[in-house]
């Protein structure tokens, strides 16, 4: 017997959980574009926009800075497997779910690795961190910029990252859930390495995960002398793919019509306008969940815009509701992780998804549904 398939027609869905966002129009109509091959000379003309675009959202001017073919994940593996050696001592400052994660990676590349760690909700002072690195010589200090388990963001980095250097630490930094919707400022930092993901406040597909490195982790990734662990995630063989285009892996062209689209639309914009989006939106978010009894998790002070933890009243059974939002108003919002499973709501307000008419949906669904 014959099965018969039915046709690709999904609901629609107002994406406000912890990722992937909504892709604006412009976005998706690019991926309708006919693909051409991966080393075509017209997609290497994309591609070289696309870094160009990457280094102005980083607010960077590094050579290497493009976007591996992954998701964010695959760049949080790229960063500790280019820099790191089995051996080596790694320091990762944790305030949640994805802290822990890289240390589980730089523990899986026979790093010693140390951790620690804050409460889920706080974020860390600079002496904290500092005290640290005093305790060992690490090659590696790695950090999440915006915690998108607990929507927190860690402030200081600026002086966290100096306080690195000065002991001799290489600093790695997330962004994925910060890029695009809060300030990354690469350079000013001084980060070595940074990444993020295409699917969150940048407003792409879900599948390509952006990547910029500093010349000083550069110079150290060129001059090691045992091979990167992982033939994928190279950043050398990666550098030669995107400079010299020398064969790595077959890029979807389809991607990255998509994401250079996203990324322009951040470039119309403007970054300092984008903050200030992102910003005045959470608040009329964070206001609204005050009146109607589910006020945000996260005190003021370091409260992420773009990724709102909202605590769930008492007698409310959290994954009821958010089911009902999902089958009666095509509404997406997450649970929480771990500890917060039960206690939290993951709200975003990132890229395309951080509209003002999308937060007064969702506040009088929540509301009627409460």
């Amino acid at each position: 017997m014959t099965k018969i398939y039915t046709d690709l027609n999904p609901t629609e869905r107002v994406l406000l959980g912890p990722g992937p966002s909504m892709a604006a129009p412009r976005v998706i109509r690019t991926m309708a574009t006919p693909p051409v091959g991966h080393l075509d000379p017209a997609l290497l003309k994309i591609y070289a926009e696309e870094q160009e675009l990457l280094r102005y959202v980083f607010n960077t001017k590094n050579e290497w800075t493009f976007a591996l073919s992954g998701t964010g994940t695959s760049a949080m593996e790229a960063a500790m497997a280019n820099l790191v050696e089995p051996g080596d001592a790694v320091l990762v400052a944790v305030i949640g779910y994805f802290g822990t994660r890289l240390a589980e990676i730089a523990s899986r590349l026979g790093a010693e690795v140390d951790k620690i760690e804050r409460p889920l909700g706080e974020i860390f002072t600079v002496e904290e961190i500092e005290t640290a690195l005093k305790a060992k010589s690490y090659k590696v200090f790695g950090f999440v910029h915006a915690e998108t388990s607990t929507g927190a963001e860690q402030l200081h980095v600026g002086e966290i990252v100096k306080a690195a250097h000065e002991q001799g630490a290489l600093v790695v930094m997330d962004t994925v859930t910060s890029l695009g919707s809060i300030p990354v400022l690469v350079d000013e930092w001084d980060i070595d390495i940074t990444y993020s993901a295409s699917q969150k406040s940048l407003s792409a597909p879900s599948g390509l995960a952006p990547i910029t490195v500093s010349p000083r982790a550069q110079k150290i990734i060129q001059n090691r002398k045992r091979p990167v662990s992982s033939f994928y995630l190279d950043l050398n063989l990666y550098a030669n793919y995107w400079m010299n285009h020398g064969y790595h892996h077959t890029a979807s062209a389809s991607m990255h019509y998509a994401f250079r689209e996203a990324l322009r639309i951040a470039y119309e914009e403007g970054m300092d306008a984008r903050y200030a989006r992102h910003r005045q939106n959470a608040e009329l978010l964070w206001a609204g969940l005050e009146e109607i009894g589910a006020p945000p998790f996260i005190p003021a002070e370091y409260r992420l815009p773009p990724l709102t933890t909202a605590v769930v009243p008492d007698g409310v059974e959290p994954h009821v509701l958010r089911a009902k939002l999902l089958n009666e108003y095509n509404i997406e919002i997450a649970g929480g992780f771990g500890a917060l499973a039960d206690k939290v709501w993951r709200i975003g307000l990132m890229g395309y998804s951080s509209r003002r008419e999308n937060i007064t949906l969702l506040l009088a669904a929540m509301q009627e549904l409460l």
